[in-house]
């Protein structure tokens, strides 16, 4: 007798969870200079809206099909920051986007407020808060589910001077989530979160001078300067990457640099001189939002990070003992002209059949998926045999 539908039990079906990691390499000629055109002031891969709230960065030029959406950028502080004034470039804006990104990834507290974000990551503590930051939201095609804890890279260009030809700072900083993968807080509405740490990427600058803030002295040392929000895929830079420590509040204090080292000039994208000497703080006040990202962008030297897929199986272990599955339901299985099985020679032959196909039904035997094997399984009532159907979410 031809068995055709078999009951699947508990015991037959079991689902696990795989974690698929791809590293996602960024150089600074991608995102500054590459589709110029030959302009100075016109780069192709990077969109500019009417609105002037954030900026975005593709891979080609943007208003090509071929363009894949890299990150945005946008710049915000809170409304009681030193910075905070109504003579400021766009203040409401900077004020609106810092709120908003904060409720999304700090939260509220106990009293309603919008949480800020924190230099240690322990957004309901004191602590330093970061009230004037530069914030990279990358596109989900690029993390996928997550950005893979520990492997954030973010080098940037340390120079005093701004050098942008070819991108090739002499002086560079580096700035990762060296604690992110056994280090990171779960206490965000967005998920998981790490802390960022600035160090300097050589040990000294051409003059043999230690660049990178420490008490210690040490070159090596990792100083926080923002957050990574792995989930949300987003990184939350303190505008103190681009100052100089131990100087005047509220344009220079707090910075990563030694003091005497200098501030990082934040002027005119690709092509450009120097100009003035705009620091992280005093440009996020002085610039536009767009301004303010040509400037934080044209020191990216490098960035990758590791993205992380979560792909969810259900597996069904299909199996067909010594008495099953042996006849087949093809209506070519039978020779309509003597009614007896093609495949058999004589009565007293076993019956035979090839497995090609797995149906699997729901309740109200209703087929939901099907599963093809590479080539035919013969199958006789000598044998038995457990098909693994794999499907993945």
């Amino acid at each position: 007798m031809a068995t055709t539908f078999k009951q699947l039990t508990n015991n037959d079906v079991t689902s696990t969870k795989t974690l698929l990691h791809e590293n996602i390499p960024m150089t600074g000629s991608i995102m500054s200079g590459t589709y110029n055109q030959g302009s100075t002031t016109t780069e192709t891969n990077i969109k500019n809206f009417s609105h002037g709230l954030f900026q975005s960065v593709y891979d080609y030029a943007h208003l090509s099909s071929s363009a894949n959406h890299i990150f945005d950028i946008t710049v915000g502080y809170s409304n009681n920051s030193d910075l905070s004034a109504s003579a400021n470039t766009q203040n409401a804006d900077k004020i609106n986007i810092y709120n908003q990104m904060a409720q999304i990834l700090a939260g509220f507290d106990q009293d309603g407020n919008v949480r800020k974000f924190d230099e240690d990551g322990n957004f309901a503590a004191g602590g330093t808060k970061l009230k004037e930051v530069f914030f990279l939201n990358f596109s989900r095609l690029l993390q996928k589910d997550e950005v893979k804890k520990g492997t954030f890279n973010l080098e940037m260009g340390a120079d005093v001077a701004l050098n942008f030809d070819g991108k090739t700072f002499n002086d560079r900083v580096l700035i990762t989530d060296a604690s992110g993968s056994n280090g990171f807080f779960v206490n965000s509405p967005a998920g998981e979160y790490g802390v960022l740490f600035a160090s300097a990427s050589t040990n000294t600058d051409n003059n043999g001078i230690t660049y990178i803030q420490s008490t210690t002295g040490d070159a090596g040392s990792k100083l926080p300067c923002g957050l990574i929000f792995y989930q949300a895929g987003i990184a939350v830079l303190s505008g103190s990457v681009f100052n100089k420590s131990g100087s005047a509040a509220p344009d220079h204090a707090g910075g990563i640099f030694r003091n005497g080292y200098g501030d990082l000039r934040l002027g005119n994208p690709i092509g450009g001189t120097a100009g003035a000497s705009h620091n992280g703080f005093n440009f996020i006040t002085g610039s536009s939002i767009s301004g303010s990202s040509d400037a934080i962008r044209n020191r990216i030297y490098n960035l990758s990070f590791n993205n992380t897929t979560e792909l969810n199986s259900t597996i069904y272990y299909c199996r067909a003992a010594h008495n099953e599955f042996n006849y087949s339901a093809n209506p070519t299985y039978i020779d309509p002209a003597t009614s007896q099985i093609r495949v058999k020679t004589s009565t007293f032959d076993q019956p035979v059949s090839y497995i090609t196909t797995v149906g699997l039904y729901g309740a109200n035997n209703e087929l939901l998926a099907v599963a093809k094997v590479s080539e035919p399984i013969k199958k006789t009532p000598d044998t038995e045999l457990a098909l693994r159907v794999r499907l993945d979410y």
